[in-house]
């Protein structure tokens, strides 16, 4: 039996058998002992039974982190936790991608999505099944952009954008341009679509991540813009010079748990100082590099506007301008959120970087 992992967990080394008849309190139990639990009962009793584990599991600090960045990292690390506690529960999958378990749900969708064609059998970990489960009916209905009129299809392990706060500044920052423009790391191809639907004329959307570039490519066929929009494969900047350039890096330098994680966090910093740095070289006279960063990772302790400002006079751009949006997604909102002082805070900008050389525009 092959095991499945694509948050890159190594496959277990204690397996047992186990069905209907185990309790919440065993099945948690072993877990914590490191010890796998291939089910082979009832599918929705799986489904108890994780919630039951999730409910032991989740368990609040006796006292607060002293600090907001003592507070992100402790979160990271009861999740990480809980992943891999919560992970131990496995599910059977037989060739074809079908679940041999009564009342199983049919997935085959869901898996080929992800994995491809299957021959033989595999078990994978019930908490990623779910999250292919919910990837796929994402992709399969869309979400909703305003800015373009239209719905977007991501893919699994690419990030939607469900925080409409970013798309929107690009939707009605001024264009110095629209003979061309750059959208580095597009993911799913949002920003290179707005920019097609204001006019831009040609649009080189780049990314490194496979998922990425199936799922901008599909984006773009979808939206009818494929004669305008060309997705290929680089890391960071095509070749050449555009008057205008985009990206919107992961807003947080810290190190990726998994590489599903990549869209979230980005360690070092790598993505940003390679966009700052880059950029100069790449930008036609007179033009502009956009950058859309969020600044909760200085909420958070992270890193600080004063690194950001010296990231930018080492690479030789000054700010012309910037733009600013508070973000609206629920967790602003929500006060259990061991992260919400810094959220609460946050502010999304967009920064319009040119070389210092140059004058400002306007």
């Amino acid at each position: 039996m092959r095991w499945r992992s694509e948050s890159g967990r190594p496959p277990p080394a204690r397996v047992v058998v186990a069905d209907d008849r185990m309790t919440a309190d065993s099945a948690y139990r072993l877990a914590c002992e490191g010890t796998a639990i291939l089910w082979r009962g009832d599918y929705h009793n799986a489904r108890q039974l994780l919630q039951a584990m999730t409910r032991r599991a989740t368990r609040k600090p006796r006292r607060p982190p002293p600090t907001p960045a003592d507070a992100f990292h402790a979160l990271r690390q009861a999740r990480a936790q809980h992943a891999h506690t919560l992970g131990m529960l496995l599910i059977p999958l037989d060739p074809g991608w079908v679940i041999p378990l009564r009342r199983a749900p049919d997935v085959r969708q869901a898996c080929a999505d992800v994995y491809g064609e299957a021959d033989e059998p595999s078990a994978i970990s019930l908490r990623e099944l779910l999250g292919l489960i919910g990837a796929s009916e994402w992709r399969r209905k869309g979400v909703d952009v305003p800015a373009l009129d239209d719905r977007i299809h991501p893919h699994y392990g690419v990030f939607a954008p469900v925080r409409g706060e970013y798309v929107d500044l690009v939707a009605t920052a001024p264009l110095p341009a629209t003979t061309l423009a750059y959208d580095i790391g597009t993911g799913t191809g949002v920003l290179a679509a707005v920019l097609a639907k204001r006019g831009v004329d040609r649009i080189v959307a780049t990314d490194q991540d496979p998922r990425a570039l199936a799922c901008a490519a599909e984006n773009v066929e979808r939206l009818g813009l494929t004669g305008r929009v060309e997705v290929v494969e680089a890391d960071l900047f095509p070749a050449g010079r555009a008057p205008l350039i985009v990206c919107n890096p992961p807003w947080l330098p810290a190190r990726a748990g998994t590489p599903l994680e990549h869209a979230v966090y980005d360690p070092g910093g790598r993505m940003l100082r390679g966009f700052v740095t880059g950029l100069a070289a790449h930008l036609e006279p007179g033009g502009e590099g956009w950058l859309i960063l969020s600044d909760l990772a200085e909420h958070l302790g992270l890193r600080t506007r004063a690194e950001l400002h010296a990231l930018f006079e080492e690479a030789g751009l000054t700010v012309a301008a910037r733009t600013d949006a508070k973000p609206t997604h629920p967790r602003v909102a929500d006060e259990t959120d061991p992260l919400h002082a810094a959220r609460a805070a946050e502010t999304t900008s967009l920064w319009h970087l040119v070389p210092a050389r140059e004058e400002p525009p306007g």
